[in-house]
C-alpha cells in the first residue's frame, strides 16, 4: 500500500495493492499492519456503504465528540469529487477545502482523522461509497457544514438531502475541534 500525505495533517490518500490476471483484479483496502507501520488507526468499529446517483452531493459530514471518528473512506463503483476541509481549530490546514477524485478504477481511499469534515459529490449514476469510521454512528452526534460554504463543487445545483442543505456555513460553525 501506498500512503501519500496531504495538506491536511493526518490525512492521507491511500492507493492499496492491486493484483491482475486474467480473471480480472484482486484489490487489498485494509492491511492492518501497513497502517500501524504509518501510525494509523486499525481499531474501525463500523462499516457501511452509500449508493447515489449521478450529481448527489452529501456532504459536509462530521460527528462531534465525544463520538468524533476517523474514517477510512473509498469509492467501489463509480467515480466521486470528494472534498474534505480542516475544522481543527490551530491547525495550518483549517478551512482550506481540498478535493480529491475517488474512483472504482483508481482504487485510491482517503484516512480523515477527526476534525475534518467529508462531503462527495458523485459523477456517475450507482456510485457506491465504502465507509470504515473509528466510531459507531451516533444520530445525537452528527453535524455538518453546508455544502455551498466552499467553493469547489462541479455543480450549483446538486441532489440533496433536507438535511445537507441546512446545515451552517463554515463561517457560522464553533469548532469543539483542536489540532
Amino acid at each position: 500500500m501506498q500512503f501519500i500525505t496531504t495538506s491536511i495533517p493526518g490525512c492521507y490518500e491511500i492507493y492499496p495493492q492491486v493484483i491482475n490476471d486474467h480473471r480480472g483484479k484482486f484489490v487489498k483496502t485494509f492491511h492492518g499492519e501497513s497502517f500501524k507501520k504509518n501510525k494509523l488507526t486499525t481499531d474501525f468499529v463500523e462499516e457501511y456503504f452509500s449508493v447515489s446517483k449521478k450529481s448527489v452531493l452529501r456532504g459536509m459530514h462530521f460527528q462531534l465528540p465525544p463520538h468524533a471518528h476517523i474514517k477510512l473512506v473509498y469509492c467501489i463503483e463509480g467515480e466521486v469529487l470528494d472534498v474534505l476541509v480542516d475544522l481543527r481549530l490551530g491547525s495550518p490546514a483549517y478551512g482550506n477545502p481540498i478535493k480529491f477524485h475517488l474512483s472504482s478504477v483508481k482504487y485510491n481511499a482517503l484516512y480523515i482523522p477527526i476534525g475534518v469534515a467529508h462531503g462527495f459529490y458523485s459523477l456517475s449514476d450507482n456510485t457506491t461509497m465504502v465507509y470504515k469510521t473509528s466510531t459507531a454512528h451516533a444520530a445525537d452526534y452528527e453535524a455538518g457544514i453546508l455544502w455551498k460554504s466552499f467553493d469547489i463543487w462541479p455543480d450549483a445545483n446538486p441532489i440533496l438531502s433536507v438535511r445537507d442543505n441546512n446545515h451552517p456555513l463554515f463561517a457560522d460553525f464553533v469548532s469543539p475541534f483542536c489540532y
